[in-house]
């Protein structure tokens, strides 16, 4: 199914998926609007809310509560965005000065704040308890995530499962959160329920490895950061830890001087040349294919139908991207 298709097929429940964010976004605070309006003008997949649609279309779902758990979901992402930038001190997102950069830490910290309580104040409004249990559990593990992700900084020991660990606590867990709603939604079996949550959260993994192959081969134009951003902020990702494990002596103790070292400004063609050489980026595709493959895997026990089928195909886009 082409991309513009699936588009098209959720472009109504999307639709209504804006419209509540915008109404929930606004505040009597200046300022916090101001920020907000700047993040929703800055675009973005919204992937998360789009699974989260998808899947509540495919399982049968027809009611509108999938609006605003799709807009929760967008605010968690948002905030811990808002705060990502800030711990990174980075300065551009998808093409743009970050909110941080245009607002400054305080503002970019505290509007992240008014936009994660907004949205456990919508999730309330849902009146669910399983709802409200597994949103409380992602913001917490993200929270978790994101202090791995930083012990990890710099430590040329980093590997694989490390790696993948952070991913999945970080960025998986509110995809595997997105899906396994809309399965609670609808009242769908405890079988069900588990394969759109092992889908989410196989699908958030593919998508963050391809992120980091990115980081390594990516266009400034297309991925809206500049390349080896996460090596000058000493994050340890597959390509580098696939140099360190196929690469020469010379390869590996280059990527481990230069993890160690990521504040002096280290040599980001030498890091390229030695990425190319090992077929570290190949390494890292595989993986995601891998991840790919068993979310669409994890799919067959769905209802068939056009939702299904834009599911699989989304896992399939987030290989192929490039951006």
């Amino acid at each position: 199914m082409p991309l513009n298709d699936i588009l098209q097929l959720a472009s109504a429940d999307m639709a209504a998926v804006d419209a509540v964010i915008r109404t929930e976004l606004r505040s009597e605070v200046l300022l916090v609007s101001q920020v907000a309006e700047y993040i929703i003008a800055g675009g973005g997949k919204r992937l998360r809310p789009l699974i989260h649609v998808l899947a509540a279309r495919a399982v049968g779902y027809q009611g509108t509560q999938h609006h605003t758990l799709a807009a929760v979901v967008e605010f968690i992402h948002t905030a811990t965005l808002l705060h990502d930038d800030v711990v990174d001190a980075s300065d551009m997102r998808r093409g743009r000065k970050t909110a941080n950069h245009a607002f400054g830490n305080p503002a970019a910290v505290l509007v992240g704040d008014f936009v994660y309580s907004r949205a456990f104040q919508m999730m309330v409004g849902i009146d669910s308890m399983r709802v409200m249990q597994v949103l409380a559990d992602a913001t917490n593990v993200i929270a978790e995530g994101e202090v791995l992700q930083l012990m990890n900084c710099r430590d040329p020991e980093v590997d694989e499962t490390r790696y993948l660990q952070v991913i999945r606590y970080k960025t998986a867990r509110l995809f595997e959160a997105s899906t396994r709603l809309a399965a609670i939604l609808q009242g769908c079996t405890q079988a069900q329920e588990a394969a759109l949550a092992a889908y989410g959260g196989h699908l958030g993994t593919a998508f963050q490895v391809i992120d980091d192959v990115l980081d390594y081969s990516g266009q400034v134009a297309d991925t809206g950061k500049n390349l080896g951003d996460d090596l000058m902020e000493g994050k340890v990702t597959l390509p580098l830890i696939a140099v360190m494990r196929h690469g020469s002596p010379a390869q590996a103790a280059l990527i481990r001087d230069v993890i160690e070292n990521a504040d002096q400004a280290p040599d980001l063609t030498a890091v390229l040349a030695a990425i190319e050489a090992t077929g570290a980026l190949d390494v890292a595709r595989r993986c995601a294919r891998t991840e790919a493959d068993a979310a669409i895997a994890a799919l067959q026990s769905l209802p068939a139908g056009s939702h299904r089928e834009a599911l699989a195909t989304l896992a399939e886009f987030a290989l192929s991207r490039s951006s």
